[in-house]
């Protein structure tokens, strides 16, 4: 291919999406960014009026939804690598199909490798602009997204009660007891460790702030700069004692509550 390749970036998270643009232009710096995009609408704007990229890369999860519906709403004719913080049985299917993916966080090993799957796949092709057949691939990974808990069956005197995970401020461990304390400032006890809440939980909703404590974003009332670098968070309902997020996690921790 003579001419640059051109390429569209459609991600809503500002870091990774700088992270990947500099890493694509780092191992091929011939390749012209057309454009980048947060959201279905305005990615679906930009294709209905210009040429077809050669390559679009594309999170499933946009600020507005899913990146299916950019594919309901127009004719996608370029190749596409999908980017996904999911990792199950949806993926297998992008191989399948001679459709390369990148999970999150991003690493130029594995985005060198999807690179060339596409230079290799695209040499091969006739005609650059055919139009690949993504149903089924779009079907596997409907299927596929991880979905997360969302209720909880809790114990109350001799009966059960359900317990929504939007109700709950923060999940909180001690003697290897953890109780969920809700927005209302009601608690229960719940048969889980933190680590598996971690696992079963939204990682944009909540947030492992350190050993004992799972928090909720809409829970942090206050962040405060700390000594060392840490940081001291004030929740709503109020946490009993200081609770403390790490130097290490600091940035980490802002970036989340900015998301």
């Amino acid at each position: 291919m003579n001419r640059p390749v051109n390429i569209l970036l459609i991600e809503d998270e500002d870091y990774n999406l700088r992270l990947l643009e500099g890493m694509i232009l780092k191992l091929r710096p011939g390749w012209k960014v057309s454009g980048t995009f947060e959201s279905v609408k305005r990615s679906v704007e930009w294709l209905k009026q210009h040429p077809q990229p050669d390559l679009i890369f594309m999170d499933i999860q946009l600020a507005d939804g899913l990146c299916f519906a950019i594919f309901d709403q127009v004719e996608v004719s370029s190749m596409v690598i999908f980017t996904t913080a999911y990792d199950n049985y949806a993926i297998q299917a992008f191989k399948v199909n001679s459709i390369d993916y990148l999970l999150k966080p991003f690493r130029e090993k594995e985005l060198e490798e999807a690179i060339l799957k596409f230079e290799k796949f695209t040499g091969l092709a006739v005609d650059l602009h055919h139009t690949p057949d993504y149903q089924d691939i779009l079907e596997a990974i409907r299927k596929g997204v991880k979905k997360f808990r969302r209720r909880f069956l809790v114990s109350k005197g001799d009966a059960y009660i359900r317990l929504e995970v939007s109700d709950i401020a923060y999940f909180h461990n001690e003697n290897r007891i953890t109780t969920a304390v809700t927005f209302n400032k009601h608690t229960h006890i719940l048969d889980f460790s933190l680590d598996a809440l971690e696992e079963q939980l939204d990682p944009d909703e909540f947030y492992r702030a350190n050993r004992q404590l799972l928090v909720n974003a809409k829970a942090v009332d206050r962040v405060e700069n700390h000594f060392g670098g840490r940081l001291k968070l004030r929740l709503n309902p109020p946490f009993s004692g200081d609770l403390m997020v790490s130097r290490l996690k600091a940035i980490n921790f802002r970036q989340w509550m900015g998301n």
